[in-house]
């Protein structure tokens, strides 16, 4: 389950791995792989929450950027966490399993297995009564659908439709939240964008199976009494990032004194997206959690309405992607190495905006992290994570 991502990053590159997902049946099984005493240990102390008034949280994508991020924070203030990840190949396994390694110095187990594996989700819970669900598990990346575009409906439908299943059959039911993506909004020339603008217009098949887990989402909400709550995360960058965002290939490749490729509009135009830091995406996705009203549904039969709602997650201030390398080259003190160009038919939109007018006024929601600051974040973590891996590499 890469994880999501979390946003319509697009500026995603096209020379990530394919995506290939563990096969139960593999013979070097880690402890994350499920059964037996062990590992059922392992889960129920992970799932531990620290007071009966807190949460006991399953999060999917634990091992992606948002997931890890996420899981710590709700494990630093008590609450009960058991990640799931398929720990696939879309970027480079060495970054998830490192993730993987702070999540465990910090009391948080990762059940290695894929959200299509639907005796391995009723196992997860038959041994643990999860009050919420954070499903952030998702084939991230615009650019990457054009190549593989049934890893997109593997992950962002059928995984999504199989956890839902799941969890209108459990008893009682979670509450979920869960990522959508700024994506939806497509061809959307209206902005900023508002949760109430229309989503109908799609620009790359990302976006569609984003759009088509919101409806599944709403489907399962009417009929199981689920309660469920979409977040629309925008850009969401920072510390433990994903390796095919912009900001995160940019700063590699200026380092490595390698051309970097920045597109503008037909009209010469710039190209803007609404860059969220990573805390203030966290804090979001708590309020969300705490906000979740139960599910009303038991054993697959709904008792009464449910919450629904969508969220914008973003932060309400779009930068030009040729500001996001100036800021860079100051942080960096390198000069890049610019190749301006046509933006490409590619699925990429010329800008996103979020209004975040809702999610301040239900969740409380107010970012509080400039690019600048939240950048220089990300280079100082940058610096350290890769001198660290290369002592690794030279140690070997």
């Amino acid at each position: 389950m890469a994880a999501p991502t979390g946003s319509a990053t697009s500026l995603a590159r096209l020379d990530a791995a394919p995506t290939q997902v563990p096969s139960a049946s593999n013979p070097r099984r880690s402890l994350g792989s499920y059964g037996g005493s062990d590992w059922e240990r392992h889960v129920t102390r992970s799932a531990r929450r620290r007071s009966d008034s807190g949460m006991t949280v399953l999060v999917t994508g634990a091992a992606g950027f948002v997931g890890t991020h996420v899981s710590m924070a709700l494990k630093r203030r008590g609450d009960g966490v058991l990640g799931l990840d398929n720990f696939n190949l879309y970027y480079e396994p060495t970054l998830k399993r490192n993730r993987q390694k702070e999540l465990q110095k910090n009391g948080v187990f990762i059940v290695e297995g894929d959200l299509n594996d639907k005796s391995l989700l009723h196992k997860l819970f038959d041994v643990v009564a999860f009050t919420h669900v954070m499903h952030l598990a998702a084939q991230a990346g615009v650019r990457y659908a054009m190549q593989n575009p049934s890893s997109y409906i593997h992950s962002n439908i059928a995984g999504l439709v199989n956890l839902l299943e799941v969890c209108k059959s459990a008893n009682p039911q979670p509450s979920i939240v869960w990522a959508s993506s700024s994506s939806v909004y497509g061809l959307n020339s209206k902005v900023p964008f508002s949760e109430k603008d229309r989503t109908d217009q799609p620009a790359s098949l990302y976006a569609a199976t984003k759009k088509a887990g919101e409806e599944i989402a709403h489907t399962y909400n009417h009929i199981y009494g689920l309660s469920i709550t979409g977040l629309r995360f925008f850009t969401v960058y920072g510390p433990w990032g994903r390796p095919d965002m912009a900001y995160f290939f940019f700063t590699r490749d200026i380092l490595k004194g390698k051309v970097i490729k920045i597109y503008e509009t037909a009209d010469h135009g710039s190209v803007a997206r609404d860059f969220t830091y990573i805390d203030d995406v966290v804090k979001g996705c708590l309020a969300a959690l705490d906000t979740a009203k139960k599910s009303t549904g038991s054993g697959g039969k709904k008792k009464g309405p449910a919450q629904f709602r969508i969220f914008n997650l973003g932060n309400t201030a779009p930068v030009p992607v040729s500001e996001l390398v100036n800021i860079l080259e100051k942080l960096l003190k390198v000069k890049a190495k610019r190749l301006v160009l046509p933006m490409p038919r590619n699925g990429d939109v010329k800008f996103t905006h979020a209004n975040i007018s809702l999610a301040h006024r239900e969740l409380g929601y107010r970012p509080t992290t400039d690019l600048e600051t939240g950048l220089k974040k990300f280079v100082k973590w940058y610096f350290k994570y890769y001198k660290e891996e290369k002592k690794k590499i030279n140690a070997w």
